[in-house]
């Protein structure tokens, strides 16, 4: 199996990304990838998928994925039932980071507990 094709998964959610200058090359049974993403989280979730394949330190690919808007780590539209608690659970993994969210949006926002559907949050970096 090329590596390539062992990537497969993680190549197509960078497609899905919009990763922006991306270049995919495999040599010597390495894969090598570059490209620009426009959010932190977006880099971290290409990470995740390739270590879902590679394992924790993966040997066999190189990835250099650089970020457009380092001082965001991702933009959030709400949704119906969204809280600020929810959403920096599924950021953060820590529901009490809803304070971070609130203070980053505080041009929006005036109370934490009042959020709208449509409304679109800066998530800042953990």
């Amino acid at each position: 199996m090329a590596v390539k094709d062992k990537y497969a998964s993680a190549l197509s959610l960078g497609e899905q990304l919009g990763v922006q200058n991306g270049r995919v090359e495999e040599q010597n049974g390495i894969l090598r990838v570059w490209g620009t993403v426009q959010y932190g989280h977006e880099k971290d979730q290409l990470w995740d998928a390739i270590k879902a394949v590679g394992g924790s330190h993966p040997t066999d690919i190189v990835a250099d994925i650089q970020i457009a808007n380092p001082d965001v780590y991702a933009v959030h539209t709400v949704t119906k039932g969204e809280s600020l608690s929810k959403i920096a659970k599924h950021y953060y993994d820590d529901m009490m980071k809803y304070k971070q969210i609130f203070e980053a949006n505080r041009d929006q926002l005036k109370n934490p507990d009042l959020i709208e559907v449509g409304q679109v949050l800066r998530i800042p970096n953990p």
